[in-house]
């Protein structure tokens, strides 16, 4: 959908593909391999037979779960691959029932990483990686995570233990992809992944609006008078997709079509155009579907950096268009409550939920200033709650990534936070301007506005700490090094 280019590879590269297929074929046609997969068949039938198709479903996980975690750590692409893949559609298979801890699988992919990234570093060692303005901040918010275990105010260490894996490890997935993703077809290919998922998910959207829920949906929604509570407003569902919530949901339909925005502007053939152009329009219009408000800014402040980015002619008429059309959406009168809703993003001082988080910001304050390493991670929401319910923050609700930072981390955590998206922020626009070769201009720009769109997100919500936000998020980063690196070796090269 994105590609630039076909790469049509020579006919050694071609015979040494044939070769490697051959040696293939030969292994599996061994007889023992044979005999293990009619045994592993005749297995999984006498499973289901005997207990039921869960067991079935887990001996089939086994399966093929075994070679995928060989792959993960012997090839390190097919890992990033994996994991893309996988917090895309971790939720989604968790509403469906799979009996199975998939956040400990997650965090157990990532470790196989880190591991095998390791185990490249000792075969050949490429530590520059880690010698960048980005790598450094990065480093420092990771170290000040681990400080925190020692943090004296804290109510809970054991909170710290559940808390770490979204705050500082999901972190270390910028090396992992920075060390892997090493040509532009590769990144083609990650693009392509992404959009494919998205599209997915924009579909699933479409459904649950027009078609009605699934009956495990319903299930799921009837369970707790508090989620009918959330996702019920005004007569209409909140739609939430293959995520965990509408919030994820809309970030993520808000950040693809960001994606599919930049890539229309780079040297791409008209048909691939007006393909993105589809699924741009597709994805914002599910967004709506989601009623949540604070993704509605996104694109619009996204648009607004890329004008700035690409200012000239083309780009003023393309702005002062959609400026209007926005414009227009904004005080057009509606019946419609997904565009009634969309109106009231952009007059929060209406909004008797806005107006709450000021009061509730406005109350921890004092706390945040005399507490400069803060409450200790996982203070507040559910690991506040579990183990230390007596705590004045367990029932803190934060309401925004910023202000948890600031809570949990103090005034501290919060400039370390803030520095580094400043410097993820400077690097993105400083790489944009200085690549020559306008397709990784491209991909430098989307990645730098996707980020942006992040940032600004993190406010009223949190916006990278759930599945897919948070792998996704440090893609977007690892791609603002990656481009300017590619670039790098291709003018040596020329």
């Amino acid at each position: 959908m994105v590609s630039y280019g076909t790469i049509q590879p020579s006919s050694e590269k071609a015979t040494a593909l044939s070769l490697k297929k051959a040696v293939l074929l030969q292994k599996l046609s061994h007889p023992i391999v044979l005999v293990l997969l009619v045994l592993g068949a005749a297995g999984c039938a006498v499973g289901v037979a005997l207990y039921g198709l869960k067991v079935g479903i887990l001996m089939l996980a086994a399966l093929f779960g075994l070679p995928i975690v060989a792959g993960v750590v012997i090839n390190q692409r097919f890992g990033v691959v994996v994991v893309l893949v996988f917090a895309y559609l971790l939720m989604w298979a968790l509403r469906l029932g799979v009996n199975f801890p998939l956040g400990t699988l997650m965090d157990g992919l990532q470790a196989l990483l880190i591991l095998g990234f390791f185990m490249q570093q000792k075969r050949k060692s490429t530590w520059s990686l880690f010698r960048s303005p980005i790598a450094y901040a990065i480093l420092a918010w990771v170290i000040y995570n681990f400080l925190q275990i020692a943090n004296p105010t804290a109510e809970s260490r054991l909170a710290w233990v559940y808390t770490i894996r979204s705050t500082a490890i999901v972190m270390l997935m910028y090396f992992i992809f920075v060390q892997n993703i090493r040509t532009v077809q590769f990144i083609r290919v990650i693009l392509k992944i992404w959009l494919a998922l998205s599209f997915f998910a924009a579909l699933y959207a479409f459904k649950q609006e027009h078609f009605g829920f699934f009956q495990f949906e319903e299930n799921w929604l009837n369970s707790d008078p508090l989620i009918r509570d959330l996702l019920f407003i005004d007569g209409h569902w909140r739609e939430f997709s293959i995520f965990s919530d509408p919030v994820a949901f809309a970030y993520n339909m808000a950040v693809s079509s960001i994606l599919c925005i930049a890539l229309i502007t780079g040297p791409l053939a008209l048909k691939k155009k007006i393909v993105l152009g589809f699924c741009a329009g597709f994805f914002l219009l599910n967004m709506l579907y989601s009623g949540t408000r604070g993704a509605y800014v996104l694109v619009p402040a996204a648009l607004f950096l890329m004008l700035l980015l690409k200012f000239n002619k083309r780009m003023l008429f393309f702005g002062i268009i959609a400026g209007l059309f926005i414009g227009f959406l904004i005080v057009v009168p509606t019946s419609n409550p997904n565009i009634v809703r969309f109106q009231t993003a952009f007059k929060p001082s209406d909004d008797p939920s806005f107006n709450v988080r000021k009061i509730n910001q406005k109350r921890i304050q004092p706390f945040i200033l005399s507490h400069p390493l803060g409450g200790g991670l996982g203070a507040t929401g559910v690991w506040g709650k579990r183990f230390a319910p007596g705590s004045m923050l367990a029932n803190f609700p934060p309401d925004s990534g910023y202000v948890r930072v600031a809570v949990e981390m103090g005034w501290i955590g919060l400039f370390l936070l803030c520095l580094l998206m400043f410097i993820i922020l400077k690097s993105g626009i400083n790489h944009y301007f200085s690549i020559q070769d306008k397709e990784l201009q491209t991909y430098c720009l989307a990645a730098t506005l996707m980020v942006f769109a992040f940032h600004i997100g993190n406010y009223p919500q949190e916006a990278i700490v759930q599945f897919p936000s948070n792998i996704y998020f440090y893609l977007c980063v690892a791609l603002i090094t990656l481009t300017k690196q590619l670039d790098g070796k291709a003018n040596a090269a020329g």
